[in-house]
């Protein structure tokens, strides 16, 4: 009698093979939902309770506000080189003067107004060089870029506001547009700062 033999009672009973995974899908254990594949971030979709859809795209009031930091540091340069040259003109006449019927105090008045005026040349120029850098750091900024600029909305603002009020002295209707305009840009600014598209942009989770 062989063991080998399928028939025989006393024999060691056939082994089965073991049942083979599905190709190309990994076995998970009953009752437990696959995983997702392990590096990539999770997905979030709307409509799903405890799920919160991020903002994938800088929101348009987001886009609106960086557009016009660009514009605002454009006027801010063009004031700056002008300022530089008129106060290199102002500075120059007053040398000129001196040169022709000594010092006194008209020369010394324009070269005091000379110094003022690229004082403010200078700060115009820094300004340009932080609505810039504004700009730039939307795309990847956080809480600090969203603070600072909204500061710098409001200061703008405020800063139409007294224009406004100058202009309403002297009925000047340049002037009045100048503050408008100033009053536009900074409330456009600081209103993208405080819309919760915004605060949602600037805590959005990097990848």
């Amino acid at each position: 009698m062989s063991f080998g033999d399928p028939n025989n009672p006393y024999g060691q009973p056939p082994q089965q093979p073991p049942a083979a995974p599905g190709y190309g899908y990994p076995q998970q254990p009953p009752g437990v939902p696959p995983q997702q594949g392990y590096g990539y971030p999770q997905q979030a979709y709307p409509g799903y309770p405890g799920v919160n859809s991020l903002p994938q795209s800088m929101p348009g009031l987001m886009m609106t506000a960086r557009v016009l930091l660009y514009i605002v540091a454009a006027v801010q340069i063009l004031i700056g080189i002008f300022a530089i040259f008129g106060a290199a003109t102002i500075n120059d006449a007053s040398n000129s003067g001196e040169d022709a019927f000594g010092s006194n105090g008209f020369s010394d008045i324009g070269h005091a107004s000379a110094g003022i005026i690229f004082v403010v040349a200078v700060l115009f120029l820094g300004l340009a060089g932080l609505s810039i850098t504004l700009g730039v750091k939307f795309a990847r900024g956080g809480q600090g870029i969203r603070i600072t600029t909204m500061i710098y909305g409001i200061l703008g603002a405020l800063f139409g506001v007294l224009i406004l009020i100058g202009a309403a002295d002297a009925s000047s209707s340049a002037a009045l547009v100048w503050a408008l305009l100033w009053i536009g840009f900074g409330g456009i600014m600081a209103a993208a700062m405080i819309a919760p598209s915004g605060s949602a942009w600037f805590n959005r989770p990097r990848y």
